[in-house]
């Protein structure tokens, strides 16, 4: 069976997209940068118009010809996206590198690329492209974002915009559009680079039609309100996720506000009161797991309504989601719920959030429907940086709870025999760069692209079960999905992150970081005393406390007997980007985790002794 989309949109260029946004919409607040608490710099689409035009002549002054390719390291800010539109319309293609890898990490990319010129945004990236230059010979340029030449820099943004301006004028800016607009849709737009959960990242190949093939897909779709739209970016540029999100953004006029950082994120909420905003999974856990401690912290009364609201707010979603409009005591009851506490909720996100996205791991159904429930829909899609990235994606008309929705339009998915999620259309890449025999390996004959993904459609709606190199298979050949179970574990208002091993191994164990917060609050209301959070992790009583949990979500799952960890190690650190255990995009690396935690995992088996 193939499940397909609508028909595939007209093919076109990114810059095409580019002009006839700037030809629609003239807001005088494009693009904004925080610069400092509360304050946010704005920049209209004319002078985004003239930085990008003359910033793109400037790169061609600097000698580079269509189809070259350009580095960069910043974290998300406007001068992301100017540069970004600059090196297309100078017909040349891009390669974003995240800044959070470190300088070994930055060569491979810059070389394979061929890369001649690189933005860095800071003296960090500055500093970290200077240690690495003498590997990279065909590197030639290292601009920087700051406001002077520094230390490992040649030249900086605002010196090549002027350089770019010197050769300004209404004749070259009417000929640079005519070239820009010369583009063709199957011309490279970007080579972005995986993020290697095992072996070297490689370069995938991104045409002009692929991307927008997916934007004006993702446009038919996606409820946006053309021209009002005020949106929150902050999910890695780098990543094919956002990048494509804020190029529907672009397309609709939608005020965008970028945000340096992750962690900045509850604070920018509340500032910049975006009305639609896209994330991993990880922003919604935090924010479940928040609204719960905060419930549990409260006083027995505000506890109790908490409590009432959310199993109100429940039976509302279920009618709601099965088709049908609330009405009698659950109607006004809800009402009084969204009073009494989703409101509250709403209000942490700025009070304005029309609809969330969710993509690049799986979301907890249960994480998903409560949010619904509280009045903010998170409009759950799925796919790859090969793909452009959308596959499929819930739609408000469309909604299906568990699943990434239908396939969007020129999207074709089919089910392999052995359960792996197969793609094929515009949106599909057009290959590793310098890699015929992984792209021949990934793109079958037909043209199917193989997702590595575990998957089953269910009227035309796609459900995501596993990541296939992710799946354990035990010493005793029983087969088991660790995603799902890891999204239940969770749930638990104990657990930060949880990790399942067991490949080849007799049974699976579960690695839990706590989430210490509660888990500091118990042990102190049950007169437990420690100075050092390893020494609490070590003591009986919590490790008997948090198998207990584990045990518990494990009940309530339903798990065989084989899914169903025999021993729980509990780590001091969550997993993090800079160890080198997530990736740029929060994904686990559990190949990585097996390794670096050998000794812990390894006392867990011997803990239990045969089988």
């Amino acid at each position: 069976m193939i499940a397909r989309g609508g028909p595939r949109p007209a093919p076109g260029t990114l810059t095409r997209l580019y002009f006839d946004a700037m030809a629609t919409y003239d807001r005088p607040d494009a693009m904004n940068v925080r610069t400092g608490p509360g304050q946010w710099q704005s920049i209209s689409h004319r002078e985004t118009e003239r930085r990008v035009r003359q910033l793109s002549l400037g790169l061609r002054d600097l000698g580079l010809q269509p189809g070259d390719r350009v580095a960069l390291i910043s974290e998300n800010r406007p001068e992301w996206a100017i540069v970004d539109w600059a090196c297309l319309t100078a017909r040349l293609a891009d390669v974003p590198i995240y800044p959070s890898l470190p300088a070994e990490q930055v060569v491979h990319p810059i070389n394979d690329s061929g890369a001649t010129v690189i933005f860095v945004s800071s003296e960090v990236h500055a500093a970290k492209v200077a240690s690495v230059r003498a590997q990279c010979p065909a590197l030639k340029h290292v601009i920087t974002f700051t406001s002077e030449r520094i230390a490992g820099s040649d030249l900086t943004l605002a010196e090549l915009t002027a350089r770019g301006a010197a050769l300004d004028s209404p004749e070259r800016a009417a000929q640079w559009k005519a070239e820009a607009l010369s583009v063709q849709p199957d011309d490279l737009a970007t080579l972005i680079y995986t993020s290697g959960t095992t072996g070297l990242p490689k370069g995938v190949m991104l045409t002009h039609d692929n991307i927008y093939s997916n934007v004006q897909a993702s446009l038919q779709v996606l409820p946006f309100n053309l021209g009002h739209e005020v949106a929150l970016s902050f999910l890695p540029l780098c990543h094919s996720f956002e990048r494509m999100g804020d190029y529907c953004y672009w397309a609709v006029g939608a005020a965008i506000h970028y945000v340096e950082g992750f962690d900045l994120v509850p604070i920018c909420l509340q500032e910049a009161r975006p009305t639609f905003a896209m994330s991993v999974p990880r922003l919604y856990e935090k924010m479940y797991a928040r609204a719960f401690e905060n419930a549990l912290a409260s006083g027995a009364i505000k506890k109790r309504i908490f409590f009432w609201a959310r199993g109100v707010a429940d039976r509302w979603a279920d009618v709601k989601l099965s088709g049908r409009e609330p009405s009698g005591p659950v109607a006004w009851q809800y009402a009084l719920a969204q009073k009494l506490v989703f409101s509250k909720i709403s209000a942490r996100t700025g009070g304005r959030m029309r609809y969330f996205v969710s993509g690049g791991a799986p979301l907890a159904a249960e994480i998903n429907k409560f949010f619904y429930a509280a009045g903010l829909t998170i409009l759950e899609g799925y796919g790859l940086t090969e793909t452009s990235p959308v596959i499929g994606v819930n739609t408000p008309a469309a909604f299906r709870i568990g699943t990434i929705g239908r396939p969007i339009a020129g999207v074709e998915v089919q089910i392999a025999s052995d359960g792996e999620v197969l793609t094929r259309g515009p949106h599909v890449m057009k290959g590793y760069w310098n890699h015929p025999k992984a792209t021949a390996e990934a793109i079958d004959a037909d043209g199917w692209f193989h997702t590595g993904d575990i998957g089953v459609l269910e009227d035309d709606y796609l459900r995501i079960t596993d990541r296939k190199k992710d799946i354990i298979v035990t010493a005793g050949g029983k087969n088991i999905a660790p995603q799902p179970i890891e999204n239940g574990f969770k749930l638990n208002k104990y657990v930060s992150q949880a990790v399942m091993i067991g490949d080849k191994r007799r049974f699976p164990v579960v690695l839990v970081v706590p989430d210490f917060a509660t888990l500091e609050r118990w042990a102190a209301l049950h007169n437990i005393f420690w100075s050092e959070r390893a020494q609490l992790l070590q003591m009986p009583t919590i490790q008997q406390k948090m198998e207990k949990e584990i045990t518990e979500e494990c009940e309530k799952m339903k798990l065989a007997s084989f899914e169903t960890p025999k021993k729980v190690g509990l780590l001091e650190h969550d997993f993090t980007v800079d160890r080198g255990e997530l990736t740029p995009t929060l994904k686990v690396k559990r190949r990585v985790i097996d390794k670096d935690y050998a000794a812990v995992i390894d006392k867990l088996y011997e803990a239990t002794g045969p089988e």
